[in-house]
């Protein structure tokens, strides 16, 4: 949706001889009002269909005119299915004039592409001698689903052609009409874009708008004796007296419906820590609010209050609401929706991700300790104690791939292939897997009758060791047998007794 300089809630207010970009403040605050009513009317009266989830955001033209995107997520029953659905939503035609001369009005003056093409060579869209737009669009009979953002929409070729003064005279069609929603348009008397997102691709292209962050320059540094401080403020960075505005008046320039609350997922203890570089370790250690965390907080919450514990960590924002400054949950009065997300945990974090596991079935913990706690029983992991609980998949695929690997492949790629499962694939019995598959891994160690197994088991530890070690893993943090340091030169050892376990005969050393 985009401000209209024409609207007559502007136009009224204008002194003789102004024009509505003299007034920006008419322009933002008008253009805020009906942005306003637009999403009640479609959050509220169920048009197009029942929302559940919407987001927007505002940007400024180059001429300074305020126009928003807005992405909207029906209700199940509610979502556009068929191509008779889109048909009901979306036009891109010219209306009759006899039978819609109001809408014919509003269609020519607001949804007619910018003429590009042959038409106007010069045009802002074209690039490589085409429209980036890809406009004047085709002709379909009946609408189609596309293979890009959107659906290829009906464009009938019914022979009608109406005359456009754009300071030259052309005669366009249907196939220079931007998609519209008649009902809006006849509302609202204002270019309001209407597409029907129907991949992710369009969905992904609304939600940059909102995390890009400020607008971005490029500066180059010139060599010369002048130096123009207008010129390089305006190259620098340029904002319209609507954008200011905008700000000034404390106008959102974004929302997101339902919000989300990232919930922070930490070991014990092991929680990040901000302070300023001139404050002592003593002093943060003995600020008690830099052990306060929300899982701390969520733990503490559950010891005091009964109606907390019904609710997972991840259902807690729908009912208590984190105040940041006091680092406490509160509980919430408001009725709107909130959506918790803990952070995302890759599975080779090992005890932080089954920590997170754990918080996502355990309802009401109250302390680390007691996620730690299965019937009664209290175990020394957070691994140990989600196996138990069945939260874990078995091992079976990994299995079966070591044991197609331990046939077909060389010991050394083995030796990696089992490291790379250790630390990418977090299986639960490292040691049953140690225990069955050890013997392929050291088959081409150098062995003989006097060999001892301990010594050549230490030698493949210390193998695996140094792989794991190019990961930041090292043995001791899986369940595998531990190096002996008193065997660091066990290879060197291995050979020399080989070379002295050769027997010599007897007649041998006689005819020396």
């Amino acid at each position: 949706m985009t401000c209209n300089p024409s609207w007559e809630e502007i136009t009224s207010e204008l002194f003789p001889g102004q024009t509505p970009q003299d007034r920006p403040d008419l322009l933002t605050r008008i253009f805020r009002t009906k942005y306003e009513h637009l999403k009640k009317v479609i959050y509220n009266t169920g048009v197009p269909g029942k929302t559940i989830a919407h987001v927007h955001v505002i940007e400024f033209q180059k001429r300074g005119l305020p126009h928003c995107h807005m992405l909207i997520i029906l209700e199940e029953s509610d979502k556009l299915n068929t191509l008779d659905d889109y048909d009901r939503i979306v036009r891109v035609e010219i209306p009759y004039r006899e039978e819609e001369p109001e809408l014919y009005n509003i269609v020519l003056k607001h949804m007619i592409y910018g003429l590009c093409g042959a038409l106007n060579p010069n045009s802002p869209c074209m690039k490589n001698g085409s429209c980036k737009k890809a406009f004047p669009k085709q002709f379909y009979e009946v609408t189609v689903q596309g293979n890009n953002c959107y659906p290829v929409y009906m464009r009938r070729n019914d022979g009608r052609y109406v005359a456009l003064d754009r300071n030259i005279e052309v005669e366009i069609d249907n196939r220079w009409v931007v998609p519209y929603n008649p009902w809006l348009l006849l509302k609202y008397d204002s270019r309001i874009n209407v597409e029907v997102c129907s991949s992710i691709k369009c969905v992904k292209y609304l939600y940059k708008y909102v995390y890009k962050g400020p607008d971005r320059v490029s500066l180059k540094v010139r060599l010369g004796p002048s130096y123009d401080e207008i010129s390089k403020y305006l190259d620098a960075r340029w904002i319209y007296a609507s954008e200011a505005l905008w700000k000034f008046f404390s106008f959102p320039m974004n929302r997101i419906y339902p919000s989300v609350e990232r919930l922070q997922v930490h070991l014990p203890n092991r929680h990040q820590v901000r302070y300023y570089s001139h404050i002592s370790i003593m002093e943060v250690l003995s600020n008690t609010s830099n052990s306060k965390t929300m899982l701390t907080e969520f733990f503490r919450i559950n010891c005091t209050d009964p109606f907390a514990r019904q609710w997972l960590y991840r259902e807690f924002p729908e009912h208590y609401r984190w105040v940041a400054t006091g680092k406490k949950w509160q509980r919430s009065v408001s009725q709107q929706k909130v959506i918790g997300l803990i952070y995302t945990v890759c599975p080779s974090e090992g005890e932080r991700f089954c920590l997170r596991t754990l918080l996502n079935h355990v309802g009401g913990p109250i302390s680390f300790d007691h996620l730690l706690i299965v019937n009664g029983v209290a175990f020394p992991t957070f691994k140990q104690t989600a196996e138990r609980k069945g939260l874990l998949e078995d091992d079976n695929s990994i299995h079966q791939c070591l044991l197609e690997a331990a046939t077909t492949h060389m010991p050394s790629a083995l030796r990696r292939l089992f490291v790379t499962i250790l630390v990418y694939c977090e299986p639960i019995g490292v040691r049953t897997l140690w225990e069955e598959f050890h013997s392929f891994m050291r088959q081409d160690y150098p062995t003989s009758s006097s060999s001892n197994n301990r010594v050549i088991i230490n030698l493949l530890l210390q193998d695996l060791n140094a792989l794991l070690q190019q990961h930041g893993k090292r043995i001791h943090d899986y369940d595998l047998p531990q190096i002996h340091m008193s065997m660091n030169s066990s290879a060197t050892l291995t050979n020399i007794q080989d070379e002295l376990a050769v027997h010599a005969p007897p007649k041998d050393l006689q005819s020396i």
